[in-house]
């Protein structure tokens, strides 16, 4: 991986981080995860005229991708509800890059050298340590736990599906730009359903968070969409999971959630992990 693409995916984790936090600090969760899909559309929108239109071969792809991120951003708004932040995004999150780098061998036939899977499984291990805090954790908060493994299930899928999708594509920046227009469209009608004519109030009240999540969350998976380009996609995803660093400082910063001498520790082996997988 290049300078270029470890700094600017290392920046995307910082602005992943902050969008989740400001999805689990919201008390209406999905109305302000549908905000930030629907001004990630509107900035699709206006970015239309300036990209191809996409090609055939990205169109099953771009389908697939819009629903898998639907499914995925529900069951994120469900481990929020159910679970603290500093435990269910690193769960999320930690679990992603293994099951994304399996499957990028098994169904994508990549080649990951030694290095390489001794860093995704140090990022990895590291991130999931971030989550437990003690033997009781995981039983104690099951729901959240729970919610937490199936978002992972998601962010593997949808990762597949975009490094496929964005490869095929005559050019990377109209599959993003299409991929935000048309992925927010499920998530604000199943909201203003579920919410009614309450959609509106709630919204004119957290349109910020919304919007500055939006537009933070657009940069962020467009950069990670560049990247998969021309590097594999294990290394991408285990990068990019380096997120929950930086969301366990918000946590404990802002949300004041316990940060002890474990999470130092794990944050340190997810450290080493990101230092390999820049030598590799």
């Amino acid at each position: 991986m290049s300078l270029l693409a470890f700094s600017l995916v290392l920046l995307a984790a910082v602005m992943h981080a902050t969008w989740n936090a400001l999805i689990k600090v919201n008390a209406d969760r999905l109305t302000v995860t549908a905000l930030m899909a629907g001004a990630t559309g509107v900035a699709g929108l206006l970015l239309v005229p300036f990209v191809p239109f996409p090609n055939a071969e990205a169109w099953p792809f771009l389908i697939a991708t819009t629903f898998v991120h639907t499914g995925y951003l529900v069951f994120l708004v469900q481990a929020y509800t159910h679970g603290d932040f500093g435990q269910t995004y690193p769960i999320a999150r930690g679990t992603a890059p293994l099951l994304s780098a399996l499957a990028s061998v098994l169904l994508l036939g990549e080649y990951l050298s030694p290095a390489e899977w001794l860093a995704v499984a140090l990022v990895a291990g590291g991130i999931i340590s971030l989550a437990v805090h003690g033997p009781r954790t995981l039983t104690h908060n099951f729901k959240g736990a729970a919610y937490a493994f199936g978002t992972a299930c998601f962010i593997a899928t949808y990762t597949l599906i975009d490094a496929s999708g964005a490869r095929a594509s005559a050019s990377v920046h109209s599959y993003a730009v299409w991929l935000f227009l048309l992925h927010g469209i499920p998530i604000i009608t199943t909201t203003m359903i579920m919410r009614g004519r309450a959609f509106w109030t709630i919204a004119r009240a957290n349109w910020r968070p919304g919007v500055f999540g939006g537009v933070i969350s657009f940069l962020a998976y467009w950069i990670v969409l560049w990247a998969l380009t021309f590097t594999n996609v294990a290394p991408v995803a285990a990068l990019r999971e380096t997120s929950v660093i930086f969301a366990a400082v918000i946590a404990a910063l802002f949300l004041k959630e316990r940060f002890g001498s474990q999470r130092i520790v794990a944050a340190s082996v997810v450290a080493a992990g990101v230092v390999l997988l820049a030598l590799s």
